[in-house]
Protein backbone atom coordinates (compact mmCIF):
# COMPACT_ATOMS: atom_id res chain seq x y z
CA UNK A 1 0.00 0.00 0.00
CA UNK A 2 2.75 2.41 1.14
CA UNK A 3 4.63 2.00 -2.52
CA UNK A 4 1.44 2.90 -4.41
CA UNK A 5 0.99 5.61 -2.61
CA UNK A 6 4.65 6.77 -3.11
CA UNK A 7 3.61 6.26 -6.83
CA UNK A 8 0.57 8.33 -6.87
CA UNK A 9 2.50 11.23 -5.48
CA UNK A 10 5.05 11.10 -7.63
CA UNK A 11 2.78 11.17 -10.55
CA UNK A 12 0.44 13.75 -8.68
CA UNK A 13 4.07 16.17 -8.47
CA UNK A 14 4.52 15.93 -11.83
CA UNK A 15 0.79 16.35 -13.24
CA UNK A 16 0.63 19.41 -10.79
CA UNK A 17 3.94 20.93 -11.99
CA UNK A 18 2.58 20.87 -15.55
CA UNK A 19 -0.41 22.39 -14.40
CA UNK A 20 1.14 25.26 -12.47
CA UNK A 21 3.44 26.77 -15.13
CA UNK A 22 0.72 26.27 -18.10
CA UNK A 23 -1.19 28.37 -15.47
CA UNK A 24 -1.87 32.07 -16.77
CA UNK A 25 -0.09 34.61 -14.65
CA UNK A 26 -2.96 34.91 -12.29
CA UNK A 27 -3.15 31.84 -11.51
CA UNK A 28 0.28 30.96 -10.71
CA UNK A 29 0.83 32.02 -6.88
CA UNK A 30 -2.08 29.08 -5.99
CA UNK A 31 -1.58 26.26 -8.40
CA UNK A 32 2.78 26.99 -7.00
CA UNK A 33 1.27 26.53 -3.71
CA UNK A 34 -0.11 23.34 -4.41
CA UNK A 35 2.46 22.06 -6.31
CA UNK A 36 4.88 23.26 -3.06
CA UNK A 37 2.25 21.61 -0.15
CA UNK A 38 2.77 18.34 -3.11
CA UNK A 39 6.50 18.37 -2.42
CA UNK A 40 6.98 18.90 0.82
CA UNK A 41 5.30 14.92 1.60
CA UNK A 42 7.89 13.44 -0.99
CA UNK A 43 9.94 11.22 0.72
CA UNK A 44 12.77 8.72 -0.45
CA UNK A 45 11.26 5.52 -0.50
CA UNK A 46 8.35 7.06 -2.70
CA UNK A 47 11.03 7.45 -5.68
CA UNK A 48 12.03 3.77 -4.12
CA UNK A 49 15.74 5.61 -3.38
CA UNK A 50 17.99 4.95 -0.09
CA UNK A 51 21.33 6.63 1.06
CA UNK A 52 23.80 4.63 -0.43
CA UNK A 53 26.14 2.47 2.03
CA UNK A 54 29.71 2.96 0.59
CA UNK A 55 29.75 4.84 -2.22
CA UNK A 56 28.59 4.81 -5.89
CA UNK A 57 30.13 3.13 -8.88
CA UNK A 58 32.28 5.09 -11.48
CA UNK A 59 31.30 7.24 -14.07
CA UNK A 60 31.80 5.50 -17.60
CA UNK A 61 33.60 8.47 -18.58
CA UNK A 62 35.88 9.05 -15.62
CA UNK A 63 36.82 5.67 -14.25
CA UNK A 64 39.14 6.78 -11.79
CA UNK A 65 36.23 8.45 -10.03
CA UNK A 66 33.12 8.37 -9.35
CA UNK A 67 31.20 11.71 -10.26
CA UNK A 68 30.29 14.09 -7.18
CA UNK A 69 26.49 14.23 -8.84
CA UNK A 70 24.98 12.04 -10.39
CA UNK A 71 21.32 13.02 -12.21
CA UNK A 72 18.31 10.79 -12.50
CA UNK A 73 15.88 12.10 -15.19
CA UNK A 74 11.94 11.36 -14.06
CA UNK A 75 10.09 13.48 -16.82
CA UNK A 76 10.39 16.65 -18.70
CA UNK A 77 8.06 18.73 -20.79
CA UNK A 78 8.60 21.85 -22.85
CA UNK A 79 6.84 23.81 -19.67
CA UNK A 80 9.25 22.06 -16.89
CA UNK A 81 11.61 19.16 -16.06
CA UNK A 82 12.24 16.97 -12.94
CA UNK A 83 14.25 14.60 -11.72
CA UNK A 84 16.97 13.81 -8.97
CA UNK A 85 20.59 15.17 -7.93
CA UNK A 86 22.34 12.78 -5.76
CA UNK A 87 25.45 14.35 -3.78
CA UNK A 88 28.20 12.02 -2.72
CA UNK A 89 29.15 13.26 0.89
CA UNK A 90 31.04 16.15 0.52
CA UNK A 91 30.56 17.33 -2.39
CA UNK A 92 29.05 20.96 -4.01
CA UNK A 93 26.85 21.72 -6.57
CA UNK A 94 28.85 25.35 -7.65
CA UNK A 95 27.48 28.37 -7.26
CA UNK A 96 25.35 29.00 -10.92
CA UNK A 97 21.94 30.26 -11.75
CA UNK A 98 18.76 29.73 -13.71
CA UNK A 99 17.95 32.66 -16.10
CA UNK A 100 14.54 33.60 -15.84
CA UNK A 101 13.18 29.84 -14.22
CA UNK A 102 11.67 29.19 -11.81
CA UNK A 103 12.89 26.16 -9.54
CA UNK A 104 11.73 24.19 -6.20
CA UNK A 105 13.83 21.50 -4.72
CA UNK A 106 13.36 19.07 -1.62
CA UNK A 107 15.31 16.82 0.10
CA UNK A 108 14.79 13.51 0.14
CA UNK A 109 17.86 11.76 2.53
CA UNK A 110 20.41 13.37 3.91
CA UNK A 111 21.49 17.30 4.92
CA UNK A 112 22.38 20.00 2.45
CA UNK A 113 23.43 23.93 2.78
CA UNK A 114 21.50 25.55 0.11
CA UNK A 115 23.23 29.53 -0.36
CA UNK A 116 21.14 31.86 -2.62
CA UNK A 117 22.70 35.21 -3.62
CA UNK A 118 20.32 37.66 -6.70
CA UNK A 119 22.14 40.11 -9.06
CA UNK A 120 21.24 43.57 -8.01
CA UNK A 121 22.67 45.07 -11.57
CA UNK A 122 20.03 43.43 -14.00
CA UNK A 123 18.72 45.57 -16.38
CA UNK A 124 15.16 46.35 -16.14
CA UNK A 125 13.68 43.89 -18.73
CA UNK A 126 16.38 42.28 -19.50
CA UNK A 127 15.91 38.58 -20.22
CA UNK A 128 18.63 36.05 -20.66
CA UNK A 129 22.05 36.09 -21.59
CA UNK A 130 24.52 33.65 -22.45
CA UNK A 131 27.55 33.11 -20.25
CA UNK A 132 30.88 35.51 -20.19
CA UNK A 133 33.11 34.09 -18.34
CA UNK A 134 35.29 37.19 -16.65
CA UNK A 135 31.96 39.24 -16.16
CA UNK A 136 31.34 40.60 -12.66
CA UNK A 137 27.88 41.57 -11.41
CA UNK A 138 26.65 42.98 -8.09
CA UNK A 139 25.26 40.64 -5.96
CA UNK A 140 23.53 40.12 -2.46
CA UNK A 141 23.64 36.93 -0.75
CA UNK A 142 19.99 36.23 0.47
CA UNK A 143 20.24 33.51 2.68
CA UNK A 144 21.90 30.44 3.66
CA UNK A 145 20.19 27.24 5.05
CA UNK A 146 20.45 23.73 5.96
CA UNK A 147 17.85 21.39 5.11
CA UNK A 148 16.96 17.96 5.26
CA UNK A 149 13.92 15.50 4.47
CA UNK A 150 11.74 17.30 6.93
CA UNK A 151 12.51 20.72 5.23
CA UNK A 152 9.89 22.27 2.81
CA UNK A 153 11.24 22.54 -0.26
CA UNK A 154 13.53 25.32 -1.01
CA UNK A 155 12.30 27.40 -3.53
CA UNK A 156 13.86 30.05 -6.32
CA UNK A 157 12.17 32.27 -8.88
CA UNK A 158 13.27 34.31 -12.04
CA UNK A 159 13.94 37.57 -10.16
CA UNK A 160 14.51 36.19 -6.41
CA UNK A 161 17.12 33.34 -4.92
CA UNK A 162 18.01 32.90 -8.59
CA UNK A 163 21.39 31.64 -7.97
CA UNK A 164 22.47 29.20 -5.37
CA UNK A 165 25.07 26.93 -4.25
CA UNK A 166 24.10 23.44 -2.99
CA UNK A 167 26.53 21.56 -0.14
CA UNK A 168 26.25 17.98 0.79
CA UNK A 169 26.65 18.20 4.31
CA UNK A 170 27.68 15.24 6.73
CA UNK A 171 27.35 12.52 4.40
CA UNK A 172 25.69 11.36 0.84
CA UNK A 173 22.26 13.74 0.29
CA UNK A 174 19.51 13.78 -2.41
CA UNK A 175 16.91 15.93 -3.82
CA UNK A 176 13.58 16.18 -6.37
CA UNK A 177 14.48 19.14 -8.24
CA UNK A 178 11.76 21.13 -10.34
CA UNK A 179 12.73 23.79 -13.31
CA UNK A 180 10.32 25.80 -15.21
CA UNK A 181 11.12 26.12 -17.93
CA UNK A 182 13.84 23.85 -18.57
CA UNK A 183 17.60 24.98 -19.17
CA UNK A 184 17.67 25.67 -22.74
CA UNK A 185 20.87 27.50 -24.02
CA UNK A 186 18.94 27.90 -27.50
CA UNK A 187 16.82 30.11 -25.63
CA UNK A 188 18.63 31.99 -23.73
CA UNK A 189 18.48 29.63 -20.82
CA UNK A 190 22.26 28.26 -20.07
CA UNK A 191 23.51 27.40 -16.50
CA UNK A 192 25.92 29.98 -15.97
CA UNK A 193 28.46 29.55 -12.93
CA UNK A 194 30.49 32.10 -10.68
CA UNK A 195 32.81 32.96 -7.98
CA UNK A 196 32.46 35.00 -4.89
CA UNK A 197 35.51 37.76 -5.36
CA UNK A 198 34.95 39.56 -2.35
CA UNK A 199 32.43 40.37 0.60
CA UNK A 200 30.68 37.40 2.02
CA UNK A 201 31.44 33.91 1.76
CA UNK A 202 28.10 31.74 1.43
CA UNK A 203 28.39 30.57 5.37
CA UNK A 204 28.00 34.26 5.93
CA UNK A 205 24.55 36.15 7.47
CA UNK A 206 22.60 36.88 4.85
CA UNK A 207 21.62 40.47 2.94
CA UNK A 208 25.80 41.56 2.53
CA UNK A 209 26.31 42.74 -0.53
CA UNK A 210 29.20 41.16 -2.57
CA UNK A 211 30.59 40.54 -6.51
CA UNK A 212 30.05 37.82 -8.22
CA UNK A 213 32.44 36.83 -11.18
CA UNK A 214 31.34 34.66 -14.02
CA UNK A 215 33.59 31.09 -14.47
CA UNK A 216 33.23 28.33 -17.22
CA UNK A 217 32.08 25.17 -15.26
CA UNK A 218 34.87 24.00 -12.22
CA UNK A 219 37.29 21.29 -13.23
CA UNK A 220 36.60 19.67 -9.89
CA UNK A 221 32.71 19.34 -10.83
CA UNK A 222 30.95 17.44 -13.24
CA UNK A 223 27.76 15.41 -13.46
CA UNK A 224 26.70 11.78 -13.75
CA UNK A 225 23.92 10.00 -14.45
CA UNK A 226 21.90 6.83 -13.37
CA UNK A 227 18.52 5.47 -14.83
CA UNK A 228 15.38 6.61 -12.43
CA UNK A 229 14.54 4.01 -10.71
CA UNK A 230 11.33 4.76 -8.74
CA UNK A 231 7.67 4.77 -10.53
CA UNK A 232 7.05 6.00 -14.13
CA UNK A 233 5.60 9.24 -14.42
CA UNK A 234 2.90 9.98 -17.80
CA UNK A 235 1.66 12.83 -18.10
Amino acid sequence: MKAREGSVLVQRIARQALITFCQPPHAFREKHQQLLGLMSQARAADLRLAPPDGGRGSSPLRAAAPPPVTYMHICETEHFSMGVFLLASGARIPLHDHPGMHGALKVLYGKLRVSCFDRLDRATGERTSRPQVGAVRRSVLRSSAEYTDASEPCVLAPDRDNLHQIDAVDGPAAFMDVLAPPYDPDDGRDCRYFRVLQGAEPRDPHGREVWLMEIAQPVSFWCGTEPYPGPEVRL
